[in-house]
């Protein structure tokens, strides 16, 4: 089937367009506060680095915990829904504490309550929407879920529009307030989907379409790495950024121009992975990578940095779409587990990308050497794998041609 067959197809799905809304209004609630967050901390409450890393890593491994710990439940409740309107519900709260936060304590409290519950929300959003897409469009499960997780992204770096210009109008606090507006959206959408009951045997007969992945340690570190350098970026380049040229704004707007070429790049990406493997995609999407931090540690001009941004945006589509579908194939008998096992990879390596570069003083560009050497191990990693994958199918098929020959000779 082509592309815009399977986009018609994927449109004609009950309860495809309220899932499609809710991931589009949760990223645009992310995207008006990611690159302001280190920034709000360091200006508005006074925090210095080392700060500001403990208290995302404190809030990150709560969310890893509570991420996977709940994740691991989920698959024996027939609904996933309350989980993540509960979720969702708790993390606006907790921004409400965020935003009258004055110190250390204040900030670290806040945070705490409004990230901790948040990997719930789209660990089990994706679970709900592959066992959606299992029952009501088997054949299009796959590209279901990078379909989602792009309406999350072009959310996002919607988002990262509308924050920048929050930010410049109505300073921290408008940007605060429009991230729990795009709570407040994901809370009307999720409420008025109508999910199915996950508990039916239904799904393991529909899901034969679906071939699953063997379980990998080594492709689960590659990705917890690959996500790791991605997450130091995440958090520093704002801050290189406006070290560089002296305005906050100017990493929303970097950030921004991936929007434009995220849905597309998400699927041409989940297409090629569906045609050549896994794993020869994501070596795509870590050179990619590494060009784009080597243009970082330049310290180039600014135009540069906006230019960089469609390559780092196709690394960014591979880490999400097709990394995120990899990781969930390994346990498809348990999608709320395997949904959030890959949150979890993404909580973990925020935890390690923000705590490694406190190692370089400042906020200097020489930083991204640092997720520059993650990902040059990461593709070492998966190009091992594909090795040994390689050498066990050759000694597999001559096993195999030696039977048929005794057997031939018998």
């Amino acid at each position: 089937m082509s592309i815009w067959s399977d986009m018609r197809t994927f449109s004609t799905v009950p309860g495809a367009r309220r899932l499609l809304g809710a991931l589009f209004f949760y990223g645009i609630g992310l995207g008006i506060l990611a690159p302001m967050n280190s920034i709000y901390l360091s200006d508005s409450i006074g925090l210095v680095k080392g700060e500001i890393v403990s208290i995302f890593s404190i809030s990150a491994l709560l969310n890893m915990i509570v991420t996977i710990t709940v994740g691991a439940y989920s698959d024996r409740m027939k609904h996933k829904k309350p989980i993540a309107l509960t979720a969702a519900v708790i993390c606006m709260i907790g921004l409400l504490v965020y935003m009258r936060a004055d110190d250390y304590t204040g900030a670290l409290i806040g945070m705490c309550i409004a990230a901790a519950p948040s990997g719930l929300i789209m660990g089990q959003l994706f679970a709900i929407s592959r066992h959606h897409f299992t029952q009501l469009a088997p054949s299009l499960v796959e590209m279901a879920q990078i379909w989602l997780r792009s309406s999350l992204s072009v959310g996002f770096f919607s988002g990262l529009l509308i924050g920048a210009n929050l930010y410049v109008l109505a300073t921290f606090q408008g940007v605060l307030w429009g991230n729990i507006g795009g709570y407040a959206a994901l809370v009307l959408l999720l409420t008025l989907h109508r999910e199915l009951d996950s508990t039916t045997k239904k799904e393991n007969s529909s899901s034969n379409s679906v071939t699953g992945e063997p379980f990998s340690l080594l492709m689960l570190l590659a990705i917890l790495l690959i996500a790791c350098a991605d997450s130091i970026r995440g958090l520093y380049l704002p801050l290189v950024v406006k070290e560089l040229f002296g305005r906050a704004e100017i990493a929303s707007y970097i950030w921004s121009v991936q929007a434009i070429f995220e849905l597309l790049l998400m699927t041409v990406s989940g297409y090629w992975a569906a045609r050549y493997g896994t794993k020869p995609i994501l070596i795509i999407g870590g050179v990619s990578a590494i060009i784009c931090y080597a243009v970082y540690v330049w310290s180039p001009p600014l135009l540069l940095f906006f230019l960089v941004q469609p390559l780092y945006s196709l690394f960014v589509s591979i880490k999400f779409g097709v990394a995120m579908g990899y990781v969930q194939r390994m346990f498809l008998a348990r999608s709320g587990f395997g949904a959030s096992l890959y949150e979890c990879i993404i909580l973990m390596a925020t935890l390690v990308g923000y705590v490694l570069p406190l190692i370089i003083d400042g906020y200097h560009p020489f930083l991204f050497y640092i997720p520059m050497s993650i990902v040059v191990a990461a593709l070492l990693m998966i190009g091992w794998t594909m090795m040994t994958e390689k050498r066990n199918n050759l000694v597999r098929r001559k096993r195999d041609d030696a039977s048929t020959f005794r057997a031939a000779g018998s």
